[in-house]
């Protein structure tokens, strides 16, 4: 609980004046298969380096998007993961790191859709503001 409440700061403290620039940073735990943070916020137009840290056995991944992207990804149309900073592949015990800039206020959702993880709990928010 400790590490969401540092993670909160931090996003906060971007949205209070720190402007676009160089990437900001935010650390996202999987342990046991959940996210933790669950629930960010972020300023639009700033870089945010999302630092993921898989301390699980297992692969895990983190799909960052709005409804119809997660919709996409749960009936296999999107199975495989590209080159795109919003869908990480994870390897067990490992730490990946990606940079997103989110231009739209609203809210996302990041989710692993590995079977049964979503149902899980291993959903998470963003709002962008």
């Amino acid at each position: 609980m400790r590490s969401a409440a540092i993670a909160l700061l931090l996003v906060a403290g971007l949205a209070a004046g720190c402007g676009a620039g160089a990437p900001q940073r935010v650390e996202i735990v999987i342990h046991y298969s959940t996210f933790e943070p669950v629930a960010l916020s972020a300023p639009r137009g700033v870089p945010i380096t999302f630092v993921l840290v898989n301390q699980d056995p297992i692969d895990h991944e983190w799909l960052i998007g709005d409804a119809a992207f997660h919709e996409r990804h749960r009936n296999g149309t999107e199975a495989q993961h590209g080159e795109r900073p919003n869908e990480v592949s994870i390897p067990a015990l490992a730490t990946i790191e990606t940079t997103l800039t989110f231009d739209s206020p609203g809210t996302v959702q990041f989710i692993c859709h590995f079977p049964r993880h979503e149902a899980y709990g291993m959903v998470g928010t963003l709002t962008i503001t």
